[in-house]
Order: structure tokens, then sequence, then C-alpha cells
């Protein structure tokens, strides 16, 4: 009995190092292809993150969105320069308190959020080719802990 315990205890531990080093790999590689996609827009991968949190989350205050690309606010500054010369958002006043202000994607920054998504929808398309759904709903278990563990 105990031998079988210790026996589970290292195959889970072993289990366990393969998913921490196949996230390592997926965290490069993720990187890579937005440096990619960045430079196929002349964007930094650091835009590409804004653009992305706006698309996700609607127009956000510079605070909001500098929290939920995790990102310094003074950072920001020069990221919103650079994505308002391109014409891929506004920044505005906020309706209801007109002295904060609110950053919108342009019709130009849907367009180019979504040329993105699109992207990176079809490298994880062909990623999960094949994998059963006990298996998907399995990992999206997983991926889910660690995302809550991180925060």
């Amino acid at each position: 009995m105990e031998q079988t315990q210790d026996s589970d205890a290292r195959h889970r531990r072993r289990a366990g190092n393969e998913i921490k080093a196949a996230l390592r790999d997926l965290r490069i590689q993720l990187a890579l292809l937005n440096h990619q996609v960045g430079g196929k827009l002349a964007l930094k991968d650091v835009d590409l993150d804004c653009l992305d949190v706006l698309a996700r989350s609607g127009p956000l205050t510079p605070s909001a969105l500098a929290r939920q690309a995790g990102l310094h606010p003074a950072t920001l500054t020069g990221i919103l320069d650079r994505l308002e010369q391109r014409g891929l958002i506004t920044r505005g006043p906020r309706p209801g308190d007109r002295r904060a202000v609110v950053i919108e994607l342009t019709p130009d920054g849907h367009d180019t959020a979504a040329l993105i998504r699109r992207t990176l929808a079809d490298v994880e398309g062909r990623a999960l080719v094949g994998i059963s759904d006990r298996a998907l709903a399995q990992t999206r278990t997983v991926l889910r802990a660690l995302s809550e563990a991180a925060r």
C-alpha cells in the first residue's frame, strides 16, 4: 500500500513538472507569436496586449487598462501615444466625469484587434484538433487553477 502511494506521488510530481515545463514552453511560443504578429503590424507586443484588453473589456480608463494589462501607469502613456498616432484608439472625456479620460478602440483598432484574435484563433484551433472533450475539460480546469494562483 505504501509503495503504491509513493509511486502515485512520484507520478503526480512528474506529471506536474511536465505541465510546468510545457507551460514555460507555451509562454515562450506565445511571446514569439506576438512578436511576429506585432512585427507584421508594426506594433510592439505590449501594444497588442492593450488592444486585446480594450477589445475584450470595452472602453477603459488609463488606470483600469494599466491594471488589466499588468502595466505601470507611466509606461501606458507611451503605449497610448503610439496607438493614438496610429489611429487605433481615441482618448476622450468620460461621460458624467469630464475630468476622467476613457480610452476606446477606433474602427481601425477594432479591425486590428480582430485580426490579432483571428491569428491566435487559427493557431489555437490547429493545436486543439484531435483532443478529446474530456482532455479539453481537464486542461481548462488546470489552466484556470494556474491563472487563479498567479493572481
